[in-house]
């Protein structure tokens, strides 16, 4: 089998949209990194609040699409240190001003 890179992980996450923003969670920010080994690909993610409705349905939706890229098993981990905090660019593709 071939080693999956984390461009083809980054790739997978892009096509995980945040259920309010409708924006992918790479591109939020969301992901504060990507270990891949022998057992499978480990991402340690953000939320955009520690109170978001859409927390297990967004954790659930990363997991799907990080195993799609293997039979391994993707583990996700949340954090809020630090906490999530947009980009002037994000601010603007959101219509916030900065």
């Amino acid at each position: 089998m071939e080693k999956i890179t984390e461009k083809e992980v980054i790739d997978k996450l892009k096509t995980v949209k945040d259920p309010e923003l409708g924006i992918d969670v790479w591109t939020l920010g969301l992901i504060y990194k990507i270990k891949i080994d022998e057992e499978g690909i480990e991402v340690l993610m953000t939320l955009t609040s520690p109170l978001c409705p859409f927390a297990n349905e967004l954790i659930e939706s990363v997991e799907k699409a990080v195993n799609s890229l293997n039979k391994g098993e993707a583990r996700v981990e949340i954090t809020f240190e630090p906490a999530w905090q947009p980009s002037d660019e994000l601010k603007a593709m959101l219509g916030l001003s900065s």
